[in-house]
């Protein structure tokens, strides 16, 4: 499950952010000053960072500045303030998106969205395979290999059983799993991941079916070690 860091002053702004993100699936953390989001983003791993513009202690500028000084953590910076400079000197200071207030929810987590697949493609670009257990998959082949066994995957299922490899202790939602797979533009049936699983879970010839992908009941399915 991908991580939030939301830095923001304002008290409404944080709750709504996190109770809206909550329920998208993520979790989320929340800091209310520079000082304390930097202490925090520096210690932490988080998947994005959600920064406001003007902070108490040190302003998001400043905290964006000395972040990257030590960490590539995604930012995207929160504000008021909509003129260029400002746009300008988030970016030039190391955000890696800039989104004016008031904005629409569905928006902040289109443009999330857009920084998790960029981040998807740089490690695919990275990576050659992935294991888990006894599971080898060749990225560049799309073979699995289990004991010296090669398991041919159809296009859909590598691309399901290699985000779940990606994601090993994260519990995926079927939403998410929808999102990654099909994206918004098909209209698909959140059990087609059900079924997708059950394929992938035959496929790898195993007794105890959940050997590999659990199910988080209610929620979706996660590889844990």
């Amino acid at each position: 499950m991908q991580t939030i860091l939301i830095i923001e002053d304002e008290e409404g702004i944080s709750e709504f952010l996190e109770l809206e993100l909550k329920y998208e699936g993520y979790t989320v953390e929340t800091a209310d000053d520079g000082r304390k989001g930097l202490d925090m983003a520096i210690q932490q791993d988080f998947d994005v960072i959600l920064l406001d513009l003007m902070l108490p202690g040190l302003n998001g500028i400043e905290v964006c500045r000395r972040l990257r000084t030590v960490k590539d953590t995604p930012i995207i910076m929160l504000t008021a303030k909509d003129s260029v400079m400002d746009r300008v000197m988030g970016l030039d200071n190391g955000a890696d998106d800039y989104l004016p207030k008031p904005f629409a929810i569905e928006e902040l987590l289109a443009r999330m969205r857009v920084i998790f697949k960029r981040q998807e493609r740089m490690e695919s670009n990275q990576m050659k395979s992935l294991t888990f257990k006894e599971l080898e998959l060749d990225l560049e082949s799309r073979l699995l290999s289990k004991e010296n066994e090669t398991i041919e995957l159809t296009n859909k299922e590598f691309e399901l059983l290699s985000f779940f490899m990606k994601n090993i202790n994260r519990v995926l939602t079927r939403d998410r799993l929808l999102e990654h797979i099909w994206s918004y533009d098909t209209a698909v049936e959140t059990n087609v991941i059900d079924v997708y699983v059950r394929h992938l879970r035959t496929k790898l010839n195993i007794n105890e079916k959940e050997a590999y992908i659990q199910t988080v009941r209610g929620v979706g399915y996660v590889m844990r070690e």
